[in-house]
C-alpha cells in the first residue's frame, strides 16, 4: 500500500493547473474552503489525513473527466479540489 505523501507526490497534473491551485493556496481557508471541496454541508471537517484520501479520490475522477474530455467537467472545480488538496497535505507535513 503507498502512503499518502508518496501518493501526493506521484501526482502528475498539467503546469497551468498546479500553478493556477498553487496561487490560491495563499488564500486557502480550511473550514471554508474544505467544506466546498468537498461538497460537505453540516458535518464536522475530517482531519487532514482523512481530507487528503477524500480529496485524492475527488481529483482522480476530476481528472479522468479532464482526459476524456467530459463536457460536465469544469477547470474550476479542479483546481479549488486542487488547492485544498495543497492545503490539507501542508497539515500533514505539519508538525503538531
Amino acid at each position: 500500500m503507498i502512503d499518502l505523501h508518496t501518493r501526493l507526490q506521484m501526482l502528475e497534473r498539467p503546469a497551468l493547473l498546479v500553478r493556477t491551485a498553487r496561487h490560491g493556496l495563499e488564500r486557502y481557508r480550511r473550514p471554508r474552503d474544505l467544506r466546498r471541496a468537498l461538497r460537505q454541508r453540516g458535518e464536522p471537517l475530517p482531519g487532514p489525513a482523512a481530507a487528503v484520501m477524500a480529496l485524492l479520490e475527488r481529483e482522480k475522477g476530476l481528472e479522468r473527466a479532464r482526459v476524456a474530455g467530459d463536457p460536465r467537467y469544469t477547470h474550476a472545480r479542479h483546481i479549488e479540489v486542487l488547492i485544498a488538496l495543497m492545503g490539507e497535505s501542508r497539515l500533514l507535513r505539519t508538525p503538531a
